[in-house]
């Protein structure tokens, strides 16, 4: 890919300039000045944010009727799981700011928002083209811009998450994005999330992914197979030393992916260059069978147990009644502030790596932007930098997507959250998945209520989310 020469930017700028004084002199500019930030809700607790808490039926941003046949009963205890960050709900907006010409316009949520505004700045400096930033709720951010967009009202460039990608792309929204020499700076997950049918269409800046935390004291040493988890948590049980094992985020589809794809299953299979298909729904395959087979004997040998959500999963861990707990790095802070002596570990191994799902967070650029070629400058010349990327980080926690700062970063976790990260898949970003979530969200919840034989539970839930491809 080709980065953007200076000579070209400069045609570009003289072009604008042209433009600007043919349409009569005495026209104002639009002026830097970003509009007053919108209150945006904190970083989750999962749940999104990038979430937005899990329940035990996992659950998208849009909330959809569960299938039928049959139908699960999720616990009471509830939650909303990550995506990338929790999409919270819609807040009043002042009226979204559209692309001008000549003049950068940037949609982003308020945490973020300082930060986009000093590298604004800095692009005006060198360039003379001003930088207008809009703060939204980020939910509100893919709301505003599925409507405004497509009518010539959406802005040059997007804040968002990357499982938004399907529905964006398939409404022709983005532009391809060229990050030319500096894409090997970037983390591969990140770039995976980004790219749609073969188009990389944003550029991340962090991604997440759930490992596991665990309690020292009761585990001084993290297992590395699965079976030796297994052996630790029969010998606490038998000891009574824990009330329960092990939970995974809120007990939803999102956190026990990692234990079908331990056992060679999933949700998706990949096309020829890697990516998913959505007409290759593994839900029924061997592989995932074989991983439902292995909660529905957990459950039957008493090391998992139903109705463990999100809110009793955190206290039975800082309580030290749980020696274990998968889940992202939204936790870390409440954890390290309990006081609780606790490690991060890789997901053990099963029949093979353990890949959890993970969502990444970057910026988009809006096909319809009459800057397409400065949004491209701005993004790749001033926010792909370790300044920048190190400010991001700095305003809202998340491992960054940028390679060169995670050295510079004093926090251990970062380095075991990235090793989780290397190996995980991308959330899908297909236009139907806000009703995928839910098959496989009963799928989890059938199997702990052990309504069903593992195969019969997860045919089902690959029937139903097929329908949802056609």
């Amino acid at each position: 890919m080709r980065k953007i020469s200076k000579t070209v930017l400069t045609i570009v700028l003289l072009a604008v300039l042209v433009s600007t004084f043919a349409t009569g002199c005495g026209k104002t500019a639009a002026t830097a000045t970003p509009v007053p930030p919108t209150k945006v809700p904190a970083t989750p607790v999962p749940p999104t944010a990038t979430k937005v808490p899990p329940t035990n039926t996992a659950v998208p941003p849009t909330k959809v009727p569960p299938t039928k046949a049959p139908t699960a009963v999720p616990p009471t205890d509830t939650a909303v799981p990550p995506t990338e960050v929790p999409t919270p709900e819609p807040t009043a907006t002042p009226v979204p700011l559209a692309s001008e010409e000549g003049v950068l316009t940037i949609w982003v949520n308020a945490e973020r928002a300082p930060i986009m505004e000093a590298a604004g700045q800095a692009f005006t400096a060198q360039y003379n083209i001003p930088v207008r930033i809009q703060t939204m709720g980020f939910g509100d951010i893919r709301n505003n811009f599925l409507i405004a967009a497509p009518v010539d009202k959406g802005p040059d460039i997007i804040a968002g998450a990357h499982d938004w990608v399907g529905e964006l792309y398939a409404n022709g929204l983005l532009a391809n994005v060229d990050l030319g020499d500096k894409a090997a700076s970037f983390n591969p997950t990140g770039l995976k999330g980004f790219t749609y049918e073969g188009n990389l269409v944003g550029m991340p800046y962090q991604v997440e992914a759930v490992t596991m935390f665990y309690n020292k004291d009761l585990v001084p040493t993290p297992p590395t197979t699965w079976q030796e988890l297994k052996d630790i948590l029969t010998t606490l049980y038998a000891d009574k030393k824990i009330d329960e094992g092990i939970a995974f985020v809120g007990g939803d589809w999102y956190g026990h992916y990692c234990i079908f794809t331990g056992f060679g299953g999933g949700w998706f299979g990949l096309n020829d260059v890697g990516d998913y298909d959505a007409t290759k729904v593994i839900l029924d395959s061997e592989g995932t069978i074989k991983g439902a087979t292995e909660i529905d004997a957990m459950v039957k040998a008493g090391l998992l147990h139903q109705g463990v959500g999100y809110d009793q999963a955190k206290a039975l861990f800082l309580g030290g009644k749980m020696p274990f707990w998968v889940n992202g790095p939204w936790e870390l802070d409440n954890i390290a502030k309990s006081g609780l002596n606790y490690g991060l570990a890789l997901i053990p191994t099963m029949e093979q790596t353990s890949r959890p799902l993970s969502g990444v967070q970057g910026f988009m650029v809006n096909k319809f932007s009459k800057n397409l070629l400065l949004a491209q400058a701005f993004l790749t010349e001033f926010v792909a930098s370790d300044s920048v990327m190190m400010d991001l980080y700095t305003a809202q926690f998340g491992i960054p997507a940028w390679n060169p700062i995670l050295t510079q970063i004093e926090n251990p976790a970062i380095a075991s959250f990235a090793a989780q990260i290397a190996v995980a898949d991308p959330m899908p970003s297909f236009s139907f998945m806000s009703g995928a979530w839910t098959p496989v969200g009963n799928a989890i919840t059938l199997l702990y209520q052990q309504s069903g034989t593992p195969e019969q539970i997860m045919k089902d839930a690959a029937d139903a989310t097929r329908a949802l491809v056609k």
